[in-house]
Protein backbone atom coordinates (compact mmCIF):
# COMPACT_ATOMS: atom_id res chain seq x y z
CA UNK A 1 0.00 0.00 0.00
CA UNK A 2 3.24 1.88 -0.51
CA UNK A 3 4.63 2.45 2.58
CA UNK A 4 8.18 1.41 1.34
CA UNK A 5 8.73 2.77 -2.20
CA UNK A 6 7.79 1.29 -4.91
CA UNK A 7 10.11 1.34 -8.26
CA UNK A 8 9.79 0.83 -12.04
CA UNK A 9 12.93 1.44 -14.31
CA UNK A 10 12.78 1.52 -18.04
CA UNK A 11 15.61 1.99 -20.43
CA UNK A 12 15.12 4.06 -23.63
CA UNK A 13 17.22 4.14 -25.78
CA UNK A 14 17.33 6.57 -29.26
CA UNK A 15 19.27 7.05 -32.40
CA UNK A 16 20.72 10.33 -31.93
CA UNK A 17 24.35 11.07 -33.76
CA UNK A 18 24.58 14.75 -31.51
CA UNK A 19 26.57 15.86 -34.06
CA UNK A 20 26.64 19.69 -33.71
CA UNK A 21 25.91 19.32 -30.02
CA UNK A 22 27.96 20.52 -27.33
CA UNK A 23 27.41 18.41 -24.01
CA UNK A 24 26.19 21.56 -22.30
CA UNK A 25 23.66 22.17 -25.06
CA UNK A 26 22.02 19.00 -24.00
CA UNK A 27 21.93 20.63 -20.44
CA UNK A 28 20.27 23.37 -21.45
CA UNK A 29 17.48 22.20 -23.66
CA UNK A 30 16.29 19.98 -20.75
CA UNK A 31 16.70 22.84 -18.02
CA UNK A 32 13.85 24.80 -20.60
CA UNK A 33 11.82 21.84 -21.30
CA UNK A 34 11.71 19.91 -17.42
CA UNK A 35 7.83 22.27 -16.98
CA UNK A 36 6.71 20.45 -20.45
CA UNK A 37 8.00 16.84 -19.41
CA UNK A 38 6.43 17.56 -15.75
CA UNK A 39 3.13 18.65 -18.00
CA UNK A 40 2.98 15.86 -19.85
CA UNK A 41 4.00 13.51 -16.91
CA UNK A 42 0.78 14.94 -15.02
CA UNK A 43 -1.40 14.59 -18.37
CA UNK A 44 -0.51 10.57 -18.45
CA UNK A 45 -0.79 10.26 -14.59
CA UNK A 46 -4.22 11.36 -14.74
CA UNK A 47 -5.56 8.86 -16.86
CA UNK A 48 -4.21 6.40 -14.38
CA UNK A 49 -5.35 7.96 -11.38
CA UNK A 50 -2.11 9.00 -10.07
CA UNK A 51 -0.78 12.47 -9.33
CA UNK A 52 3.08 13.82 -9.89
CA UNK A 53 4.66 14.43 -6.82
CA UNK A 54 8.41 15.67 -7.91
CA UNK A 55 10.22 14.80 -11.52
CA UNK A 56 13.97 14.70 -11.18
CA UNK A 57 16.67 14.70 -14.41
CA UNK A 58 19.95 13.62 -13.47
CA UNK A 59 22.93 11.81 -14.04
CA UNK A 60 26.00 12.22 -16.64
CA UNK A 61 25.19 12.01 -20.51
CA UNK A 62 25.41 8.53 -21.17
CA UNK A 63 23.83 7.20 -17.71
CA UNK A 64 21.09 9.96 -17.49
CA UNK A 65 17.64 9.03 -15.19
CA UNK A 66 14.60 10.54 -15.47
CA UNK A 67 12.74 10.29 -12.06
CA UNK A 68 9.00 10.40 -11.41
CA UNK A 69 7.70 10.27 -8.71
CA UNK A 70 4.16 9.92 -8.22
CA UNK A 71 0.99 8.95 -5.91
CA UNK A 72 -2.61 7.62 -5.91
CA UNK A 73 -4.93 10.93 -6.79
CA UNK A 74 -6.88 12.57 -3.96
CA UNK A 75 -9.83 9.94 -5.11
CA UNK A 76 -7.46 7.09 -4.89
CA UNK A 77 -6.27 8.30 -1.36
CA UNK A 78 -9.91 8.80 0.06
CA UNK A 79 -10.55 5.46 -1.07
CA UNK A 80 -7.50 4.16 1.25
CA UNK A 81 -8.75 6.15 4.06
CA UNK A 82 -12.33 3.97 3.57
CA UNK A 83 -10.31 0.93 4.08
CA UNK A 84 -8.45 2.02 7.02
CA UNK A 85 -11.86 2.87 8.68
CA UNK A 86 -13.68 -0.36 7.40
CA UNK A 87 -10.96 -2.33 9.14
CA UNK A 88 -9.75 -4.06 6.07
CA UNK A 89 -7.05 -6.75 6.24
CA UNK A 90 -3.46 -6.69 4.80
CA UNK A 91 -2.86 -2.62 5.44
CA UNK A 92 0.35 -1.34 7.15
CA UNK A 93 0.21 -1.55 10.77
CA UNK A 94 1.67 1.43 12.02
CA UNK A 95 -1.22 2.80 9.67
CA UNK A 96 -3.69 0.84 11.51
CA UNK A 97 -2.16 1.77 14.46
CA UNK A 98 -2.29 5.29 14.17
CA UNK A 99 1.69 5.94 13.99
CA UNK A 100 1.10 6.87 10.40
CA UNK A 101 -0.81 9.18 8.68
CA UNK A 102 -2.66 7.84 5.35
CA UNK A 103 -1.76 11.29 3.44
CA UNK A 104 2.07 10.02 4.29
CA UNK A 105 1.14 6.64 2.18
CA UNK A 106 1.54 6.93 -1.71
CA UNK A 107 -0.96 3.91 -2.39
CA UNK A 108 1.28 3.66 -5.96
CA UNK A 109 1.83 0.12 -6.34
CA UNK A 110 4.39 -1.65 -8.91
CA UNK A 111 1.89 -2.37 -11.52
CA UNK A 112 0.79 1.38 -11.13
CA UNK A 113 4.60 2.67 -12.07
CA UNK A 114 4.38 0.17 -14.59
CA UNK A 115 1.29 1.33 -16.70
CA UNK A 116 2.70 4.60 -16.24
CA UNK A 117 6.07 4.18 -17.51
CA UNK A 118 5.09 2.40 -20.52
CA UNK A 119 2.48 5.18 -21.91
CA UNK A 120 4.91 8.11 -20.78
CA UNK A 121 7.88 6.61 -22.44
CA UNK A 122 5.75 6.28 -25.36
CA UNK A 123 4.70 10.11 -24.96
CA UNK A 124 8.42 11.29 -24.18
CA UNK A 125 9.64 9.56 -27.19
CA UNK A 126 6.28 11.32 -29.87
CA UNK A 127 6.19 14.68 -28.28
CA UNK A 128 10.48 14.10 -28.14
CA UNK A 129 10.85 15.87 -24.81
CA UNK A 130 14.02 14.69 -23.96
CA UNK A 131 16.89 14.89 -26.37
CA UNK A 132 20.02 12.56 -26.91
CA UNK A 133 20.89 8.79 -27.51
CA UNK A 134 19.20 7.41 -23.94
CA UNK A 135 17.97 7.57 -20.78
CA UNK A 136 16.55 5.54 -18.02
CA UNK A 137 13.29 6.13 -16.68
CA UNK A 138 12.67 5.64 -13.17
CA UNK A 139 8.70 5.46 -11.79
CA UNK A 140 8.72 5.41 -8.22
CA UNK A 141 6.23 6.80 -4.88
CA UNK A 142 7.70 9.38 -3.15
CA UNK A 143 8.43 7.46 0.01
CA UNK A 144 7.57 8.16 3.71
CA UNK A 145 10.31 10.64 3.64
CA UNK A 146 8.85 12.27 0.44
CA UNK A 147 10.16 15.70 -0.25
CA UNK A 148 7.76 19.14 0.46
CA UNK A 149 7.67 21.45 -2.39
CA UNK A 150 4.46 23.56 -2.31
CA UNK A 151 2.18 25.60 -0.09
CA UNK A 152 -0.66 23.14 0.09
CA UNK A 153 2.69 20.17 1.03
CA UNK A 154 2.98 22.10 4.60
CA UNK A 155 -1.27 21.91 5.08
CA UNK A 156 -1.48 18.31 4.01
CA UNK A 157 1.31 16.91 6.22
CA UNK A 158 0.56 19.07 9.12
CA UNK A 159 1.13 17.28 12.25
CA UNK A 160 4.15 15.17 10.93
CA UNK A 161 7.68 15.36 11.30
CA UNK A 162 9.69 17.60 8.97
CA UNK A 163 13.28 18.61 8.41
CA UNK A 164 13.76 21.64 6.60
CA UNK A 165 17.22 23.65 5.41
CA UNK A 166 17.15 27.66 4.95
CA UNK A 167 18.75 29.48 2.55
CA UNK A 168 19.45 32.14 5.40
CA UNK A 169 19.99 31.03 8.85
CA UNK A 170 17.25 31.54 11.65
CA UNK A 171 18.58 32.40 14.72
CA UNK A 172 22.31 31.22 13.18
CA UNK A 173 20.97 27.79 12.27
CA UNK A 174 19.85 26.43 8.93
CA UNK A 175 19.02 22.97 9.39
CA UNK A 176 15.37 22.27 12.14
CA UNK A 177 13.91 19.65 12.76
CA UNK A 178 10.39 19.64 14.29
CA UNK A 179 6.23 18.60 14.51
CA UNK A 180 4.84 20.95 11.23
CA UNK A 181 2.02 23.23 13.04
CA UNK A 182 -1.19 23.28 11.16
CA UNK A 183 -1.85 26.45 9.41
CA UNK A 184 -4.32 28.35 7.10
CA UNK A 185 -4.21 27.03 4.05
CA UNK A 186 -2.51 29.91 1.77
CA UNK A 187 -3.79 31.28 -1.48
CA UNK A 188 -0.25 31.64 -2.68
CA UNK A 189 3.59 31.25 -1.31
CA UNK A 190 3.75 34.90 -1.03
CA UNK A 191 4.49 35.89 2.59
CA UNK A 192 3.51 32.10 3.56
CA UNK A 193 5.60 30.81 6.80
CA UNK A 194 5.89 27.70 8.31
CA UNK A 195 5.64 26.56 11.90
CA UNK A 196 7.67 23.87 13.40
CA UNK A 197 7.10 22.37 17.17
CA UNK A 198 10.95 21.82 18.41
CA UNK A 199 9.39 20.00 21.42
CA UNK A 200 8.95 17.27 19.43
CA UNK A 201 12.16 16.09 18.88
CA UNK A 202 15.45 15.80 20.26
CA UNK A 203 17.60 18.96 18.23
CA UNK A 204 20.93 19.37 17.40
CA UNK A 205 23.20 21.82 19.46
CA UNK A 206 22.65 25.04 16.94
CA UNK A 207 18.59 24.28 17.88
CA UNK A 208 19.10 23.89 21.39
CA UNK A 209 21.59 27.05 21.85
CA UNK A 210 18.59 28.98 20.02
CA UNK A 211 16.37 28.72 23.39
CA UNK A 212 13.11 28.80 21.76
CA UNK A 213 10.19 26.07 21.53
CA UNK A 214 8.84 26.76 17.91
CA UNK A 215 10.68 28.50 14.85
CA UNK A 216 8.34 30.23 12.32
CA UNK A 217 10.38 30.04 8.56
CA UNK A 218 9.14 32.12 5.50
CA UNK A 219 8.27 29.76 2.85
CA UNK A 220 10.58 31.51 0.20
CA UNK A 221 13.03 31.12 2.71
CA UNK A 222 12.86 26.87 2.60
CA UNK A 223 15.81 25.49 0.29
CA UNK A 224 14.50 21.95 0.53
CA UNK A 225 12.26 20.58 3.13
CA UNK A 226 11.05 16.59 3.56
CA UNK A 227 8.78 14.65 5.85
CA UNK A 228 10.68 12.39 8.67
CA UNK A 229 9.34 8.70 9.15
CA UNK A 230 8.41 7.93 12.07
CA UNK A 231 8.75 4.16 12.85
Amino acid sequence: MGSEPTFYLQQISRADSGEGRSPQDGIGTMAVRLEEIRSAAARVAASHGLDVVDIEFAGPAKERILRVFLEKNAEGRARLKAAIEAGEEGLPERLMEGRLSVEQLSGVTHEDCASFSRDFGVLLDVEDLVSGTGYTLEASSPGLDRKLTRPEDFVRFAGCLVKVQTFEPIRNNRHWHGRLVASPEPESAVGRTITLDLGAVKQNSKSRKAGVSTVEIAFDNIEKAHLTPEI
